[in-house]
C-alpha cells in the first residue's frame, strides 16, 4: 500500500470513529429512553425477583416505548448482578431489579469489606411485596407447622432446607425458626430460588422458605404442601394456609419485597420518569390481579418512601441476623 493510499485510510478510520462518536453523543442527548432498557436480575430464572422483573418488563417497554430487557445474573449472594448495575453508566438504560434479601440482609453477614452498598444505588420504585410460605416437599411426614417441628426435634439435623443463597431471606428465616422453635435443621444454598424449587421437587431436599409466585403451581399440583404463610394475614391465593402465627410461631414474621434501583448518580428526571410509569403500571387491575394470583401484592412506594422503608428494613434485619448469628461465606 503506497503512503498516499495510508493516509486515506488513516482519515477513513478517524472520520468514522468521529461519525460514531457523535451518533452515539446525539443517541445519549435524544430524549429518555431512546435504545433498550436492561432489567438485572440478581438471581437465577424462576424466583419471585425474576418474576417481579418480567411481570414489570413487557408493560414497562410499552409504556417507554423501548424495549426493557431481563438479564439474569445470579450468584455472590446477589453481587455480580449490583455490580454490574454500580459500574453501569448512570444514565437510566440499566436498572436493578432488587430483591430485599440481598438489599437488606447481605451487607450484615457478608465476612469481608462489601463491594456494594445500598448507598450506591437510587431507589426508583417497589413494586412487589410477598410474604414467605413455608412449603415441603411430597414424602416428609408434616401435615402442619406443629407437626413439621415435633418431627424435626425427634430428629436433629434431618430435615434439609434450602435458600437461595447463604444470608438469604430464606435462610434467616429458617434460622429464626430454629431458633424460636428450638429445632436443628440442614441449610443448603443454592443460587436462586429456582435452582433450589428444582431440587426440592426432585427430592435432594425437604423444605423451603419462600414468597409464593414460584411455588404456587406446585402447591395446586400437590407435589408441594404449604404449612404456613410469615405474613401477618393470610394469603387469599392460600385461603387454608395459616400463618405462622395462628400456627403458634407468632414472631416468625418474614416479608420479602422486590423494587427496582438505579446507579446513585442517574439524572432525578429519569428516575422520576421510571417511577412514574412503574406507579401506573402496578395500579392497573390487570398487574394487581397477576400480582395476587402468584401470591404477591402490588405495592408500589415512591423513591422517596422506598429510600425510607428500605434504611428502616435494613436496621430490622440487621438486628435479626445479629441475634440468629448468621455469616456468609
Amino acid at each position: 500500500m503506497t503512503s498516499t493510499n495510508v493516509r486515506r485510510a488513516v482519515a477513513l478510520l478517524i472520520a468514522s470513529c468521529s461519525l460514531s462518536a457523535t451518533t452515539l453523543a446525539l443517541a445519549e442527548d435524544a430524549p429518555y429512553p431512546s435504545r433498550p432498557i436492561t432489567l438485572v436480575v440478581p438471581t437465577a430464572p424462576g424466583g419471585t425477583t425474576d418474576i417481579s422483573a418480567r411481570m414489570l418488563a413487557d408493560p414497562l417497554g410499552k409504556a417507554l416505548g423501548q424495549s426493557v430487557i431481563v438479564d439474569n445474573k445470579g450468584g455472590g449472594n446477589g453481587a455480580i448482578a449490583a455490580l454490574a448495575v454500580k459500574r453501569a453508566d448512570p444514565n437510566g438504560y440499566t436498572l436493578l431489579m432488587q430483591y430485599s434479601g440481598y438489599h437488606v440482609i447481605t451487607p450484615h453477614v457478608s465476612q469481608q469489606k462489601p463491594q456494594w452498598t445500598a448507598e450506591d444505588f437510587r431507589p426508583v420504585a417497589n413494586v412487589l411485596s410477598a410474604p414467605q410460605v413455608i412449603v415441603v416437599r411430597e414424602g416428609v411426614p408434616a401435615k402442619n407447622l406443629a407437626e413439621l417441628i415435633a418431627y424435626a426435634k425427634a430428629n436433629p439435623g434431618k430435615l434439609t432446607y434450602a435458600s437461595s443463597g447463604n444470608g438469604s431471606l430464606q435462610h434467616v428465616t429458617g434460622a429464626m425458626l430454629e431458633q424460636q422453635a428450638g429445632i436443628q435443621l440442614t441449610h443448603v444454598p443454592y443460587k436462586g430460588t429456582g435452582p433450589a424449587l428444582t431440587d426440592l421437587l426432585g427430592g435432594q431436599v425437604d423444605m423451603t422458605f419462600g414468597t409464593p409466585p414460584p411455588f404456587m403451581q406446585h402447591i395446586q399440583g400437590g407435589k408441594l404442601r404449604a404449612l404456613a404463610v410469615t405474613g401477618k394475614t393470610r394469603l387469599p391465593s392460600l385461603p387454608n394456609v395459616p400463618t405462622a402465627a395462628e400456627a403458634g410461631m407468632p414472631k416468625l414474621d418474614a416479608t420479602s419485597w422486590f423494587a427496582v434501583f438505579a446507579p446513585v448518580k442517574t439524572p432525578q428526571a429519569i428516575v422520576d420518569r421510571l417511577s412514574g410509569e412503574i406507579a401506573k403500571i402496578t395500579a392497573t387491575p390487570a398487574f394487581q390481579q397477576k400480582a395476587a394470583e402468584q401470591g404477591a401484592t402490588a405495592d408500589y412506594m415512591d423513591p422517596k418512601k422506598l429510600a425510607d422503608f428500605s434504611k428502616a428494613e435494613l436496621v430490622r434485619w440487621g438486628q435479626v441476623v445479629k441475634a440468629s448469628r448468621i455469616e456468609a461465606d
